[in-house]
């Protein structure tokens, strides 16, 4: 009996160590949910299947790391992936949305969609959120062109999306296709 008991810190250890590892292993082909486990010495236990380690039996098979969580999306992407669904959507001067925009109106919508609120003139636009480099642009950032009487949004790739002018729909343009004055980051 002395002999069981000076073991019984090490199997505890090893099945503490199972338990953890088997958080971090799941079965690609088994449900969510975690299995019964009987880990001799211990009981069953209910956990994710452990492929490898001695003494436990009843583990489905194959396993496979999990698959990675998606990255979150910045706020500008999001603002940029709402400016995109409105691409065609015809310039009406004054319009702030849903089926219409000028320059300003198209990004406090897309903002809007987003969850955050930023002015209605590019004007004012040009003073949100913070300044930032054209070295540095990321997508979603608005450009404040023309001196400040007009808004875009950075695209990715040397482009801008914006409601540029009466009879032209929302749509993109090259970064350089006007006087730049401003980049500012929400």
């Amino acid at each position: 009996m002395a002999l069981n008991t000076t073991h019984r810190p090490a199997r505890r250890a090893a099945v503490a160590g199972a338990l953890a590892l088997g958080a971090m292993i799941v079965p690609t082909a088994a449900p969510a949910m975690a299995e019964p486990v009987d880990v001799p010495g211990f009981g069953v236990v209910d956990i994710p299947g452990v492929a490898g380690i001695p003494g436990i039996s009843n583990l489905p098979a194959p396993f496979a790391l999990p698959t990675p969580i998606a990255p979150v999306q910045a706020v500008g992407e999001r603002a940029l992936a709402a400016a995109q669904s409105k691409l065609g959507s015809p310039y009406v001067y004054g319009a702030s949305g849903p089926d219409a925009f000028d320059c300003s109106g198209l990004v406090q919508w897309a903002y809007s969609q987003a969850g955050i609120g930023v002015p209605r003139t590019s004007g004012s636009q040009a003073g949100a959120g913070y300044a930032v480099s054209l070295d540095d642009l990321r997508p979603g950032d608005i450009l404040i062109y023309n001196g400040g009487g007009h808004a875009a949004m950075y695209a990715g790739n040397g482009n801008i999306i914006h409601a540029s002018t009466s009879g032209t729909p929302v749509q993109y343009a090259p970064l350089h296709s006007m006087s730049i004055m401003a980049a500012r980051r929400i």
